[in-house]
């Protein structure tokens, strides 16, 4: 399948972007990249969930129209894209008037099919994660409920269209005992299937107590869920409802990359959803972690929500692409420590990688007039670490194909590691007095290596990895993970080196 269609979770606007917006958009980019590596043709979506009452809400505190809020409010988030190095190919707003036609037809696809009825609803809501919660879900404290995210709740009781979730609890179940691979890490599927074993009751999918939201069909008293609304937008963007255009029979369905808060909307609700609406469920869910500051949990409270723009400013946009990636297994949580990012930025960017590349490329500059002559006689240890590199490519390829973003650059620092024992042991100042034909294998081989290397790193931290091409004057349009063992046959004119990753200093 030569297609590939990934999404982030469309950001809530009732507040400006952090950390874990960045994280969420940087993942999807990075695997965009990977697979446009692999000649796929690649569709990356981001956006801005625009309605609900917890937007309603934060447009009333700015003292706003809910529209003019909504849409200075996006703009923060637009912003934020180009400025985390990120490539999108659509940017949505739910109070787009696409996005309008397209949940509305989506809704009224379900009623047909007879997924939907009117009823009156009466239990417990809370208006931050815009979600509904059983009594045993809650968490009881000073007399009051709270839930389990720690948002308050409300007993609500109005009239209501509910879907018939309960119908679709035995067809879920079969769908992911026959994808085990559809919900990732693994202990997020067993977490949704032990959910989903516990009994669905019909889901309430309509509300009448604010009207910022998309009009529920043919009766304008309701307002369709935010959840519904919302997540419709994985299909607005390829097209739907015209299902027979180009970008929806290519694109759907598609990777949802999430939070581990919102994987019950994505893995319970919206295939359900889907199936209900003779559509596809998604491909994967896969539910990443939450980030600490220093040991401590982030909130506003707290004062340490982190920044992106202030991070990036200070430590550089790659240095944090790569320690976010790097440091952490990805759906693990991570703690955001600014030591820990100047560790990993220099042991393995500015020590391991900047370093070869550095001394390889002055060394070629000054001894051999800029030129690597590409001579591969190669011997039996030439050999051995040619096809170390092979095994690394391909071990590196499947774990990004599983998301496995740390282990995936484990397997290229290893095959950097082995790169700079070589040029170690080898010496190729050494060879440069005794033996000029085995230097020039050695150079070769090298820079054959950095090249590999540098195609590795490249969906992680991309600018640096163009400033690397550059430096070995190789035109990165025609690389790929298909021609990536492709030995040259001709000599190559390298450029003026220079450092790519400095040092970070601790500060005390």
């Amino acid at each position: 399948m030569n297609n590939f269609y990934i999404t982030t979770p469309i950001y809530y606007v009732n507040d400006k972007p952090h950390i874990g917006h960045a994280y969420t958009t940087i993942a999807c980019d990075i695997f965009a990249r990977f697979q446009k590596l692999q000649n796929k043709n690649v569709f990356f979506l981001t956006g801005t969930d625009e309605h609900g009452q917890k937007v309603e809400k934060a447009a009333v505190s700015a003292g706003e129209e809910p529209q003019i809020f909504v849409n200075k409010m996006s703009k923060n988030f637009k912003n934020l894209v180009p400025f985390l190095g990120c490539e999108v190919n659509d940017f949505i707003c739910t109070t787009e008037k696409r996005h309008k036609i397209a949940a509305q037809y989506f809704w009224n696809t379900l009623e047909k099919n007879n997924q939907i009825y009117l009823s009156h609803y009466e239990g417990w809501y809370s208006v931050r994660d815009e979600a509904f919660y059983m009594e045993n879900e809650l968490i009881k404290k000073n007399d009051t409920y709270i839930a389990p995210s720690g948002a308050p709740v409300e007993w609500v009781k109005e009239e209501s269209y509910f879907f018939k979730l309960s119908e679709w609890q035995d067809k879920l179940i079969d769908f992911y005992t026959s994808n085990p691979d559809s919900i990732k890490p693994k202990s997020r599927y067993n977490e949704v299937l032990s959910f989903i074993h516990g009994g669905l009751r019909d889901l309430s999918i309509s509300r009448t107590t604010f009207k910022w939201g998309i009009p529920v069909p043919n009766n304008n008293k309701h307002v369709m869920y935010v959840w519904i609304d919302a997540l419709c937008n994985y299909l607005t963007s390829i097209g739907y409802p015209e299902q027979q255009s180009e970008n929806f029979k290519n694109f759907w369905p598609g990777i949802h990359i999430v939070g581990k808060d919102i994987l019950r909307f994505h893995s319970v609700y919206w295939p359900a959803f889907l199936m209900a609406a003779n559509l596809k469920p998604p491909t994967k869910v896969f539910a990443h972690g939450w980030w600490t500051n220093e040991g401590e949990k982030i909130s506003k409270s707290l004062g340490n929500v982190i920044d992106p723009y202030e991070v990036i400013s200070h430590y550089g946009l790659d240095q944090i692409r790569f320690f976010l990636f790097r440091e952490v297994p990805f759906g693990n949580d991570g703690d955001f420590s600014r030591e820990s990012i100047a560790k990993r930025v220099n042991a393995d960017l500015s020590n391991n990688f900047g370093n070869l590349i550095q001394r390889i490329c002055s060394f070629i500059k000054k001894n051999c007039n800029s030129i690597v002559e590409n001579n591969f006689s190669l011997n039996s240890e030439d050999d051995r670490l040619l096809q170390f590199s092979i095994d690394k490519i391909n071990n590196y390829r499947s774990y990004m194909e599983r998301q496995e973003i740390n282990k995936a650059l484990k397997e290229t620092f290893e095959l950097l590691t082995e790169t700079n024992v070589y040029v170690d042991q080898q010496a190729p100042w050494v060879l440069n007095k005794s033996n000029i034909a085995r230097m020039n294998v050695v150079l070769s081989l090298t820079v054959e290596l950095i090249k590999r290397s540098t195609l590795m790193l490249y969906p992680v931290i991309p600018g640096s990895c163009l400033k690397v091409f550059e430096i070995l004057n190789l035109n990165f349009s025609s690389i790929n993970f298909d021609n990536i063992e492709n030995l040259p046959s001709t000599s190559l004119t390298i450029n003026e080196p220079s450092p790519i990753f400095p040092r970070i200093v601790i500060d005390d």
